[in-house]
């Protein structure tokens, strides 16, 4: 099995501002691909989606994307994740694109097969989720960029904000097996990143039958690879964490199932007064979500 945990690659050694290129195969599995580049302001990246599905998240930074050789259509500004909600691009199968660096960009990008097309489109930061879960140090912030509603086909999108010291993906929660709607299978990246350098967090991913138990540390700019099993992180007091989630399955769906040990801790306290961690751009209508049943407990 591929490792786990993939670091991005250093300074000397990127090429055309990649800092990680994951293909599924490498990652070992069958549907879902990530990349993550810094496009220097006035570079140009351009290219088709041919048979897979993208979305591009910006991370930071200012660009301008057209599909088809239709209009511009700018993203951002986005200071960086911690300073405001996500700006994104939808990418059907067989679309070419072009993305301008108004000023440095940071992107981010998941992939997979696509069965049938939607529209391109742009998603602005008020078309995207805001759910507070869980409760006590595991309360997180959940922000949708694509969730199962989305008109796509198999991709599936969310940024994820855990408080210093607050647990996320709590209770631990698996979708390796295809069940629905109880449960379906995903393959899921999670791509992190951390305000302060020195900040840092732990990843665990591990089966029932123990056939797989890896914790891991995780820093700035790192890549998990969930290939099954229930997975689980915290953060380091002291520091705030973001995960990007991309996943992808069969169905348009993210049904999990929590581990029986821990799933009596959905009896919740109180949401962690610190969240939000990133401010909507808009007055939610459900603050608080803390109803158990199939969704991910991202």
């Amino acid at each position: 099995m591929p490792d786990l945990l993939i670091h991005p690659e250093t300074s000397d050694s990127r090429q055309n501002g990649v800092v990680l290129d994951v293909s599924p195969q490498r990652a070992g599995w069958k549907l879902l691909g990530f990349s993550a580049r810094r496009l220097k302001t006035g570079q140009v990246w351009s290219g088709e989606t041919g048979g897979n599905e993208h979305c591009l998240v910006l991370q930071s930074g200012t660009c301008r994307i057209s599909f088809n050789g239709g209009p511009e259509q700018q993203m951002g500004p986005r200071a960086g994740v911690f300073a405001g909600y996500p700006h994104a691009a939808y990418l059907p199968l067989d679309t070419r694109f072009r993305l301008l660096a108004v000023e440095d960009c940071e992107i981010a990008e998941g992939f997979c097969p696509a069965r049938k097309s939607f529209p391109p489109r742009v998603i602005r930061p008020e078309d995207c989720g805001y759910e507070i879960r869980g409760g006590g140090n595991a309360t997180r912030q959940i922000v949708d960029v694509m969730p199962p509603d989305f008109p796509a086909d198999r991709l599936l999108v969310c940024e994820v904000y855990t408080p210093s010291g607050n647990w996320s993906s709590y209770p631990p929660h698996k979708h390796d097996q295809d069940r629905p709607p109880r449960e379906v299978k995903l393959e899921e990246f999670y791509y992190y990143r951390f305000a302060q350098s020195e900040a840092y967090g732990f990843q665990r991913v591990y089966t029932g039958d123990g056939s797989m138990d890896e914790t891991v540390r995780v820093t700035d700019q790192d890549l998990m690879l969930i290939p099954r099993g229930y997975h689980p992180f915290v953060t380091a007091y002291g520091y705030d964490a973001y995960y990007l989630n991309f996943l992808a399955g069969e169905h348009r769906s993210m049904s999990s199932s929590d581990d029986p040990q821990y799933a009596q801790l959905k009896a919740w306290p109180s949401p962690d007064p610190r969240l939000p961690v990133v401010e909507p751009p808009y007055v939610p209508g459900v603050v608080e979500s803390q109803a158990a049943g199939a969704e991910s407990q991202s």
